[in-house]
């Protein structure tokens, strides 16, 4: 039986080379294409429709808003991330929105036809570009001056630390940082898993304390 697929993305150059690769495939059937979230999200309305490979970055509505709203929809529909970036916060985003997988741009091939019949939420699959997200639970690294490593971190990650630390609400982190407010709850993961924190609500106690000692 074959798989009913759609593909999302505003790159219609893009979205003829991914028709091109999928066609070779006798078991996938291309049943719609969009250009944005809202089409897609009238097209699984009238079509059937069983994996979709869905570019993250789209005019409106974000593909990972999108993909949110699609399985509140369509609950059996297994979503595949696509992006010109293997940033962690990109892949973590879809991964939480509810995706069973991330490709670059750059890594479709082969490895995506096979995601496409095999991935699940349980056994997601990645492009060759993209780092299974992982998270590692245990005490918070300690630098030697007693507190704790932010080493770790990127810019933007200890931008949104020190947000953090300033008793900013998600909503004022995402409208200082320009950011999408669904990011606000990946960036928090990622420095959760990159400090060992063990769980989210570690996080705004350390966040105040490294804020004091760093000034």
């Amino acid at each position: 039986m074959s798989v009913r697929i759609a593909l999302v993305d505003d790159h219609q150059p893009f979205r003829e080379r991914l028709r091109a690769l999928l066609q070779r495939d006798r078991h996938i059937d291309i049943v719609g294409e969009a250009s944005t979230g809202y089409e897609l999200l009238e097209l699984v309305q009238a079509t059937d429709v069983d994996v979709v490979c869905m570019d993250i970055r789209l005019p409106g509505m974000s593909g990972v808003q999108t993909t949110r709203q699609l399985l509140a929809m369509r609950p059996a529909v297994r979503i595949i991330g696509l992006s010109a970036y293997a940033e962690p916060h990109y892949v973590e985003a879809m991964l939480d929105a509810g995706a069973v997988g991330h490709f670059t741009k750059g890594d479709v091939g082969d490895a995506l036809l096979r995601a496409i019949h095999e991935a699940t939420r349980a056994q997601p699959r990645f492009g060759a570009s993209v780092a299974a997200p992982g998270a590692a639970v245990g005490r918070p690294a300690e630098s030697p001056h007693g507190a704790f490593d932010v080493s770790p971190l990127g810019p933007r990650e200890l931008q949104l630390l020190r947000l953090i630390g300033a008793g900013s609400s998600p909503d004022q982190i995402a409208a200082t940082l320009t950011i999408d407010p669904a990011m606000v709850a990946v960036y928090r993961r990622n420095i959760v898993r990159k400090l060992n924190l063990g769980d989210d609500g570690a996080l705004d106690g350390c966040a105040r304390r490294w804020l004091l000692r760093s000034g």
